[in-house]
């Protein structure tokens, strides 16, 4: 199993969104084999409360008004700031202030799963990354 089409393309207009409010460390997992329970876990880094709050926010905009008014499930975190989830469903947003990232290290949970090309660096790149798994890229 890999990861939707319909996911990828969700989980890059959050990373945009959160680019745009300079998160860094931005880094996105299929999950399908070893979670089951979603697609796609990602994760942003801000470096003080405020900005983890505002990735958030850019996050939540971009995905309503981009993406068919897609609202997450559930939210946890926001009122602390330092470690927001965002739970969409076919996909996980973590949110962590830099300190939060550090301690917990999430992407060590995932280091065996594909990392998931989020498109920032060059935006010309083709959005053609289908079910078939192109454009999930294993970590090495």
């Amino acid at each position: 199993m890999v990861a939707l089409k319909s996911s990828i393309d969700s989980v890059r207009i959050a990373a945009h969104a959160a680019s745009r409010v300079k998160a860094t460390d931005m880094v996105a997992f299929d999950v399908t084999v070893p979670v089951a329970i979603t697609d796609i876990m990602m994760v942003a880094v801000g470096s003080n409360e405020r900005q983890v709050l505002a990735i958030a926010e850019e996050i939540e905009k971009d995905l309503y008004l981009h993406d068919g008014h897609r609202e997450p499930r559930s939210r946890e975190g926001v009122s602390e700031g330092q470690w927001v989830l965002l739970d969409y469903g076919d996909f996980v947003v973590h949110i962590m202030h830099e300190r939060a990232h550090d301690y917990y290290g999430l992407e060590r949970l995932w280091k065996d799963c594909p990392v998931i090309d989020l498109q920032l660096g060059d935006t010309s790149a083709s959005d053609s990354m289908g079910a078939s798994g192109e454009g999930a890229v294993p970590q090495e």
